[in-house]
């Protein structure tokens, strides 16, 4: 049913001036008054926006409301189908860690997990942490993390109450159950305890929400915490963390294409950091460590797709590294992680991950890998690192979750949690496929797709795309409850590894960035246009959806073919991305540079990024129906993107379908954090996509 116009008139958003020159070019911005200025003060506080601005995005959710009027319907019945897949008292099998056994669950109606430990001979179970109880009267609550002491008497546990990734670090006494005194605020969450678990090292945003700051907190001490490191570069976000032996605290500061790492004796945690190799544009690496070596996953010396290097934990100067496991052109090392006896790794070649188990004591080798044509492997670990048991996960786009227990030594193999679908679910009623689309320059594309087994393959089904495409990311070809939804109404549902992302080695994803970015647009029409060809759809049948730099994505599709495509779903979408590169006070604007260019100081990159930037780059087009949503809160995608965005394509709407604005005035980047309450968004990109494909609303 096709979208009724007539029922609303969509916002008129003013055009105020705005002009800046950069390298000699004007760059007009009409709709710049959307950006508000004490952005950082509705971050911390949504009710001080701009009136304004508050009135224009309230009236375009009342026009998108009036528009999507008619699937209030079929979004609860999406809603409830989807919710029937969830096993609501699910829960994890606790990992052993001494003599504790940690885990998660969640009760029947709950929208937040409970933490739990219980005794790892067996015993009764303790909730160490209540979500839903924590969330009462908040209207936004997300845990950000939990993390138990190594003495396992404390449990620090992370949350956010705005949406804005401005994270509260609180310290539960485990024996009595209650939060100690301590409250760290205006953190990003994570942090690491020292060995005898009396102090706790974490990171601290500064008032661009960039973590910058690394401070030691002596639990239950009152004044001010310690400044151990400060990061001056404000391309660079600063972390911690703890190797598997439990032994180094490691310091790491990084953007998208460097890093730099400090060792800390974690029973020593305010000693002066031990450097282990310079910052070297290009160079990253990752470390952890066992029995006094560093393992160390690093591409330098040319190693595009990693190799895993060993130094003496007090010698880690690239001068003392030597190769372990070797670089492989085109096998992409993704992780590692270190044991007693034994040395993990998951790496991806020609698409497919594997796991690879190194034996430390003679360099054995075996890997665990699958049969499917496309499928998602995870690699779990262990809390210890004295042991031979590890866990791992595996699914496919037709195969529901699967935990197993593996141990490294005897290669057995226990199943030991298989994810239930409660309303049921029959893998051999769903046909899974791989197929490969030829881009314009001959490289092929990969495309992971699912439809129903009844699903006629003769160009009359409806398709929902998914693309991402940047920063190295791949997507998982994994099980997705959600998507069944659609694939049950008819749909194929379709994920396009497009350039941008590792899915085919480091050099998939340096063929998707800066200069060569357009190749991710156009592998994913290349994608779309292949499943046409094939008979999986049809053109003018397909929704095209994308987040985040995947809602870019959807901004450069959408300026590059757009009669290709039904309907378009840009979720929080990264689409003003040279006036966002030009704003060096946004928090991620500097980290992001090695991603799209630096404008500000490069003419040719701000020629570059202006070539493609999909809020520069709208021209007068017929748009098929476009949904783009943002979060009022969101640091990452500022809520005036999407609005400013959508402002300008009605200019140059030269078709009748819609352009919508939802923007969720209590969240941020990650929408609702409910397990329930995000459903019910789903529920809405759904009857969107079902409604843009002509299907009828039920």
């Amino acid at each position: 049913m096709p979208f009724d116009t007539g029922k609303a008139t969509p916002p008129h958003a003013r055009k105020q001036p705005h002009v800046s020159v950069h390298h000699g070019f004007e760059l007009t911005d009409p709709y710049a008054w959307i950006r508000a200025d004490n952005w950082q003060e509705v971050m911390r506080d949504p009710s001080r926006l701009a009136k304004d601005i508050r009135d224009h995005l309230e009236a375009e959710n009342a026009y998108q409301k009036a528009l999507m009027a008619d699937t209030e319907g079929l979004q609860k019945k999406l809603f409830a189908e989807m919710k029937g897949r969830i096993k609501e008292d699910d829960s994890s099998v606790p990992m052993r860690d001494g003599a504790w056994a940690y885990g998660v669950r969640f009760t029947t109606g709950g929208e937040h997990a409970k933490y739990v430990r219980l005794p790892s001979d067996g015993g009764a179970e303790t909730v160490m942490l209540d979500g839903d109880k924590e969330a009462e009267g908040k209207d936004f609550f997300r845990i950000g993390g939990a993390g138990h002491s190594p003495d396992h008497a404390l449990l620090s546990w992370a949350h956010d109450d705005k949406g804005s990734e401005l994270y509260t670090i609180s310290f539960r006494d485990l024996a009595t159950g209650k939060d100690m005194a301590d409250v760290i605020t205006d953190t990003n969450g994570g942090g690491v305890f020292s060995k005898d678990s009396k102090a706790f090292i974490y990171t601290r945003v500064d008032d661009n929400h960039r973590p910058s700051r690394l401070y030691l907190h002596r639990i239950g001490e009152s004044g001010e915490d310690k400044l151990l490191y400060e990061e001056s570069d404000p391309g660079f976000f600063l972390g911690a963390g703890k190797t598997q032996s439990g032994d180094w605290i490691v310091i790491d500061s990084h953007d998208h294409e460097s890093s730099q790492a400090w060792l800390l004796p974690a029973n020593e945690p305010d000693a002066t950091p031990l450097q282990v190799s310079k910052r070297e544009t290009g160079i990253e690496y990752d470390i952890d460590e066992g029995d006094g070596i560093l393992y160390i996953l690093t591409n330098r010396d040319g190693a595009k797709d990693f190799k895993i290097v060993t130094a003496p934990v007090t010698a880690p100067q690239p001068k003392n590294w030597v190769d372990l496991v070797g670089h492989k052109p085109g096998c992409l090392i993704l992780g590692h992680g270190v044991y007693k006896r034994h040395l993990t790794r998951i790496e991806r070649e020609n698409g497919l991950p594997r796991i690879v188990i190194h034996r430390i004591l003679d360099g054995e080798e075996h890997a665990i890998e699958f049969d499917e044509e496309a499928y998602s492997l995870g690699l779990a670990g262990a809390y210890e690192y004295d042991t031979d048991t590890i866990r791992f996960t595996y699914s496919s786009m037709t195969t529901p979750s699967q935990t197993y227990e593996y141990n490294m030594e005897t290669r057995e193999r226990r199943l030991i949690k298989e994810q239930e679908v409660p309303s049921g679910h029959d893998p051999h009623d769903y046909v899974t496929r791989r197929v490969l689309a030829p881009a314009s320059d001959g490289e092929l594309v990969p495309v992971s797709l699912v439809c129903h087994k009844d699903t006629p393959i003769d160009g009359t089904a409806p398709c929902l795309l998914y693309g991402y495409g940047s920063y190295g990311i791949s997507i998982p070809s994994a099980f997705n409850t959600n998507c069944l939804s659609l694939v049950d109404r008819g749909f194929v549902y379709a994920i396009a590894h497009v350039r941008g992302g590792k899915d085919k080695g480091f050099a998939w994803y340096e063929a998707g960035k800066r200069k060569t970015k357009t190749n991710t647009f156009t592998d994913f029409i290349a994608a779309a246009r292949h499943l046409v060809r094939e008979g999986f759809t049809a053109e003018g049948r397909i929704v095209a959806q994308g987040g985040s730099a995947g809602g870019m994505l959807m901004g450069a599709i959408a300026n590059l073919a757009p009669e290709l495509f039904a309907g378009i779903l840009a979720e929080v979408p990264f689409v003003d991305v040279l006036n966002t590169m030009l704003d060096d006070s946004l928090p991620l604007t500097p980290p992001e540079w090695p991603e799209w260019g630096n404008p500000i100081v490069s003419r040719e990159d701000y020629e570059s990024i202006a070539s493609w930037s999909p809020y520069d780059q709208v021209k007068d087009r017929a748009f098929p129906p476009i949904m783009a949503i943002g979060g009022l809160t969101d640091p990452r995608v500022t809520y005036w993107e999407p609005a400013k965005w959508v402002a300008k394509l009605r200019d140059h709407q030269k078709g009748s379908a819609p352009i919508m604005l939802k923007t969720n005035m209590g969240a941020g980047h990650a929408g609702s954090p409910g397990r329930f309450a995000r459903l019910e968004e789903i529920a809405f990109s759904y009857a969107f996509a079902i409604k843009a494909a002509g299907l009828a609303i039920e």
